[in-house]
């Protein structure tokens, strides 16, 4: 016995269900050009205003220690729980960032290079992380001038020439 024959035309076109939702218009959509350039302006504001709000509260409060500290107008001193702490640092009980300190009989750093790990030549620390690199290893930062292990550094592509940041001046 042979199978039965088809019972629809050949122009038969099946139907599925399909959704369409935002992401699908967003891409493909009429107005997708615009609504992406409305998420990506707000987007950009919540950012900024964002970064204004804390970058606010932290020179308010600076502020208000300086006057509190320094009212005559002098030249301060900055306090202890203001300078940026460099190298390996750990979260004290009180939440603060301290040093931490080498543990008696542990190994040592090794004597190379942090990054390219080679054991010949001199050797100066970095700037950002304290950690001993060879000079072809060194880059110095176009901003502050300081002299920064190839891990510690960010390329900036953005202008007419490439320009090494270190990661203090790139943030």
């Amino acid at each position: 016995m042979t199978k039965r024959a088809y019972p629809f035309a050949e122009s038969f076109s099946s139907q599925y269900k399909i959704h369409v939702g935002q992401k699908e218009l967003n891409h493909h959509g009429v107005l997708g050009n615009t609504y992406r350039q409305e998420v990506y302006e707000k987007t950009k504001d919540l950012l900024f205003n964002g970064t204004k709000a804390v970058m606010g509260k932290i020179w308010n409060i600076d502020a208000e220690k300086c006057s509190a500290i320094q009212p005559s107008g002098s030249s301060m001193k900055p306090n202890v729980s203001q300078t940026l702490l460099r190298g390996q640092t750990l979260i004290g009980q009180d939440g603060r960032l301290q040093r931490t300190t080498p543990v008696q009989g542990s190994a040592l750093a090794p004597a190379g290079c942090c990054v390219c790990q080679k054991a010949q030549g001199t050797r100066r620390p970095c700037s950002q992380c304290d950690r001993p690199a060879c000079p072809s290893c060194i880059q110095q930062c176009a901003s502050c001038s300081r002299s920064c292990c190839s891990v510690c550094t960010v390329i900036d592509y953005s202008g007419q020439y490439d320009q090494v940041l270190c990661c203090g001046c790139a943030s």
